[in-house]
């Protein structure tokens, strides 16, 4: 039978049940992988056993006392469990509430005290450390650690924690199925699933609601846009962190059609996994394209000279075949087909193999801007990315690509049944069933975020091009003005600087200042290489702050930003900068926890830098 038909025969099942589902029809069938440190393997979950797992962990959680639409924490980086203990509290009808696994003891207090959290599992021994940390003040409420990783060093005065392990045993020894059944029996589509805190980039985190009919909805849309992918064997790379809404729903998505979803449970072994895995599927942040596209660049410049002209020769006929005919569904040439095949079973490949890549079929991309530049390449060569545009309060994608028919510049057509509107500012407004219904414990902040007819207001600006696709222009929040009176999209900007190998990133300045001007962090690998060419010996962390005031280092970088940005209009020029000797980071508070610029925070942090461009 065609993979479409199965899919529509595919029921779109309540969480509580979707495990006990499958693990009835499909048995052994392996569910999700994880590579087990101890020897380097990856070991396989079926839905069986992963079914006995969350049934286990319902029994410990009942004996506990978790009651109906309790609030739950999950505080760790990706790991089975996680899928585990969330799966488990949506069956007893209970209300996961995720944390960044990078989130700190003040952020996590914050939540368990906003969302009335007696239970948290935590990951490794910094997740143990801020929630024994939280715990140990007494106020926020929290009752009970339940921790993952039996490595993790519990403090000598802690009575409140248990290892994972010996919770659900405890589970295991009790007779408490029937009772299980029972919770899962009253479970609804109307129950509050999650509670997702925003990142905070202006101000407090906000608690998005999400009910489980809005991932019931994402999983029907998904099915439309979707359904020509996909086949039995598709294997789907967890890399983003399960708190992000993206792999959050994607990760859910994948594991309601019978998609292997494989974990990686550390973010910088991303590319061994990649390696052996070698995924059909991926969702990901336009940060990881832009590593993978300089990673590309910088092994293409490496080559000889005609080398070189051979490859951009063959990405440029690669554009041609898969944006000017395959896109638009139409039949290219015989002469480009022969010659683009060749290429592809050849060099593309190659590359593709390169990274890990070589057997995708769908890479959706998302949550910030992505160059042009970027999507064409990968689009030329074959790496199938499906840009698109979410939110948390959208329960993931608004629009994406459609298979054939996108527009180059915009984020896709919309969802099926979303209702769209542009206000008068540009904002876009949504409606439908996949938007929040507020959020948690925010009466105030709720009557700002939707219309009095009960539309979305999104904070991003954009409109509706002639194809009925979406086209981002900026987030509202950042749009800053010049004391010229000229309106500055900074992403804009900052994504076309990003794309260069020496830059890793950029924060734009220039509200209500007489132009713009930018803090750039350098790419310092990038940057060690073009001292040593510029006869600047010894390049260390202690050095770095004189090399970077180095005339010979700022003339270079001047000359870059001026290439990058000819295309730019005069007044959205970056006229002046400063090298930065350290990168933007979480751990000082000048990044989310999904790497989203706090400008707020940036600015005050290099004050002095940024007033002395004004002089």
């Amino acid at each position: 039978m065609h993979i479409k038909s199965i899919l529509y025969q595919m029921n779109i099942y309540h969480p509580s049940r979707l495990v006990p589902e499958y693990a009835a029809r499909c048995g052994d069938r392996i569910a999700m992988r994880y590579r087990d440190y101890t020897d380097g393997q990856w070991k396989g979950i079926s839905w069986k056993e992963l079914n006995d797992r969350i049934d286990h962990l319902c029994a410990a959680l009942l004996n506990f006392g978790i009651k109906e639409q309790e609030k739950v924490g999950i505080f760790s980086q990706n790991m089975p469990e996680c899928i585990v203990s969330e799966f488990s509290i949506f069956s007893l009808r209970a209300v996961s509430v995720p944390m960044y696994a990078t989130s700190t003891t003040s952020q996590i207090e914050y939540i368990v005290a906003d969302a009335g959290i007696r239970m948290i599992f935590v990951g490794e021994q910094y997740q143990y450390d801020r929630a024994f940390e939280a715990i140990s003040h007494g106020e926020c409420g929290l009752k009970q650690i339940v921790i993952f990783d039996t490595n993790v060093r519990l403090q000598k005065n802690d009575d409140q924690s248990i290892y994972f392990k010996d919770f659900v045993h405890k589970g295991m020894l009790l007779n408490l199925q029937d009772s299980v059944e029972a919770k899962r029996s009253k479970c609804r589509d109307e129950d509050l699933a999650n509670i997702l805190y925003t990142s905070g980039t202006t101000g407090e985190p906000k608690g998005v609601q999400l009910l489980h009919s809005n991932y019931q909805e994402i999983i029907r849309v998904m099915d439309i846009k979707l359904l020509h992918l996909f086949d039995k064997n598709e294997v789907s790379m967890c890399f983003l962190p399960l708190t992000h809404i993206f792999e959050k729903a994607w990760s859910l998505y994948s594991l309601s059609r019978l998609i292997r979803v494989d974990i990686n449970l550390k973010p910088l072994d991303i590319q061994q996994s990649l390696k052996e895995v070698r995924p059909t599927i991926m969702c990901n942040v336009p940060r990881f394209w832009e590593k993978v596209y300089s990673g590309i660049m910088e092994k293409i410049e490496a080559m000889p000279a005609l080398a070189q002209k051979w490859v951009f020769h063959a990405v440029k006929l690669g554009k041609r075949y898969n944006l000017d005919y395959v896109r638009l569904d139409l039949k290219p040439p015989f002469w480009l087909s022969l010659r683009y095949n060749l290429y592809r079973v050849s060099l593309f490949t190659i590359l593709k193999k390169a990274v890990g890549l070589e057997n995708g079929k769908l890479f959706p991309v998302s949550g910030a801007k992505l160059s042009d530049d970027i999507l064409i390449f990968m689009r030329s060569v074959g790496i199938p990315i499906c840009y698109g545009y979410g939110l948390t309060e959208t329960t993931a994608t608004v629009a994406s690509f459609d298979e054939k028919h996108f527009s180059l510049g915009s984020v896709g057509s919309f969802i099926d049944k979303l209702q769209v509107r542009i206000d008068d500012n540009g904002e876009i407004l949504l409606k439908g069933e996949t938007i929040t219904p507020g959020y948690y414990n925010k009466p105030e902040i709720n009557a700002k975020a939707f219309t009095e007819d009960g539309f979305f207001r999104t904070g991003d600006m954009g409109y509706i091009n002639k194809e009925g696709h979406l086209v981002l222009t900026e987030h509202l929040k950042d749009l800053f003005k010049t004391s010229n009176g000229k309106y500055i999209a900074p992403q804009s900007i900052e994504a076309v600087l990003c794309n260069d190998k020496y830059i890793d990133m950029v924060a734009v300045i220039g509200d209500q200042r007489k132009f713009v001007s930018a803090l750039i962090v350098p790419a310092y690998e990038e940057l060690k290489s073009l001292a040593e060419k510029l006869g600047i010996p010894d390049l260390d962390a202690d050095k770095l702050e004189d090399v970077l005031k180095d005339e010979r280092i700022y003339a270079f970088f001047e000359n870059r930003i001026r290439m990058l940005q000819k295309n730019m209009a005069g007044y959205e020029q970056i006229r002046r900068f400063v090298l930065l000797p350290k990168p933007f980071s979480v751990a000082d508070g000048e990044l989310t926890n999904t790497l989203k610029m706090k400008r707020n925070v940036i600015a005050d942090h290099y004050k002095d830098e940024i007033e002395k461009m004004y002089l």
